[in-house]
């Protein structure tokens, strides 16, 4: 028995608890620059940017010291008139390519790129080989007329002596 109304209840408690899980940006209201077009542009940076403490965290999710560090240092380089371009290779000529969320592919970065395409490939190559390798041990295995004779008279003498030991 289905109680009326319960299904607009559920969806917004759902609506509720998704809308509270969503993580809240941790940009300071003193952080933030008047001109809204640099604060835009210094938002679209910090969300590219790794926070250094968090790791997988962008610096504009973040609330370390660190990250905040990193957003006001932004905002200085934006007001300072640097480009978006100049700004990040600030970024990395101080920190390394490990402060980008997501690196450049190059050198450097090649393992970070290839690695799970590799895995993938190496995955599909011993799933694709495992039945034929189960077919050429199984033939290996096969045993002979005279083994398989062995075997059933083995598997017969305790069976019969069982019986014995009943009667």
């Amino acid at each position: 028995m289905t109680r009326r109304g319960a299904g607009p209840f559920a969806a917004a408690a759902l609506a509720l608890a998704v809308a509270f899980t969503h993580p809240a940006l941790a940009v300071q209201p003193d952080e933030m620059l008047k001109d809204p077009a640099l604060e835009q542009r210094a938002r679209a940076l910090s969300a590219q940017m790794r926070c250094l403490v968090c790791q997988n965290q962008s610096i504009d999710d973040s609330d370390a010291p660190l990250a905040k560090d990193l957003r006001v240092v932004i905002r200085e380089r934006l007001t300072a008139g640097d480009s978006d371009d100049q700004v990040k290779a600030y970024l990395v000529n101080r920190y390394g390519q490990y402060v980008l969320l997501k690196p450049p592919f190059g050198p450097e970065t090649w393992a970070l790129w290839l690695t799970p395409f590799l895995l993938v490939g190496f995955g599909a190559a011993y799933v694709l080989t495992r039945p034929r390798r189960a077919a050429e041990h199984s033939a290996e295995r096969a045993l002979s007329a005279a083994e398989q004779g062995r075997l059933d008279t083995l598997a017969r003498a305790p069976a019969e002596a069982s019986d014995r030991d009943y009667k």
